[in-house]
């Protein structure tokens, strides 16, 4: 391994292309260490997101499905959303659950926080498992989602993973994550 150290790049300026609630980019000036200037180097901002991988007592794993239109597709992902500014993320994670699913309770715990690409994107996603949920009451949906909740045994999730049936990378990576663990008694 090389031990030269990599040096951060200095910030000459910086101009906010858009600034919406669901898209922010930034174009950046930099100074590179080499001394040569990127003049346009673009980051996507966005806040913390969660996602959770939410068992049933039974053993089932708690699922959404729902169009996304980047891809023009029906998903089938873990529930997720958005961290609202000043809350903790096993908050939203919580909130995210019962709202999209109406399930909640359980023993919850942090598994990994990655990032979707942390080239162009500012933000970081916060994974949970939660075991031992149940259904407490019904979805309380945002007037722009059309979610169907669904639960799946261990061998249909495995199947659409193994199948290469969902696409939602900041998805796939917990779930991965968990089944090695879980195939491997690795620490969680």
């Amino acid at each position: 391994m090389n031990s030269e150290k990599i040096k951060r790049p200095e910030i000459l300026g910086s101009e906010y292309i858009i600034k919406r609630p669901w898209l922010t980019a930034r174009r950046d000036r930099l100074l590179m260490p080499n001394g040569n200037i990127n003049p346009e180097f673009y980051v996507l901002e966005y806040p913390s997101w969660v996602n959770v991988i939410a068992i049933t007592p039974d053993d089932r794993f708690v699922m959404v499905r729902q169009y996304r239109h980047g891809l023009g597709i029906i998903s089938t992902e873990l529930c997720a959303g958005v961290v609202e500014q000043g809350e903790e993320p096993i908050d939203a994670a919580k909130r995210e659950l019962l709202e999209e699913t109406g399930y909640s309770g359980g023993e919850w715990q942090l598994q990994c926080v990655i990032s979707g690409n942390p080239s162009t994107t500012n933000n970081l996603t916060y994974c949970f498992l939660a075991i031992g949920v149940t259904q407490t009451s019904s979805q309380h949906l945002d007037a722009t989602e059309d979610i169907q909740v669904l639960t799946l045994t261990r061998e249909q999730l495995l199947h659409l993973l193994e199948n290469d049936e969902m696409k939602q990378s900041l998805m796939l990576a917990p779930l991965w994550r968990y089944f090695y663990h879980l195939a491997t008694g690795a620490a969680k």
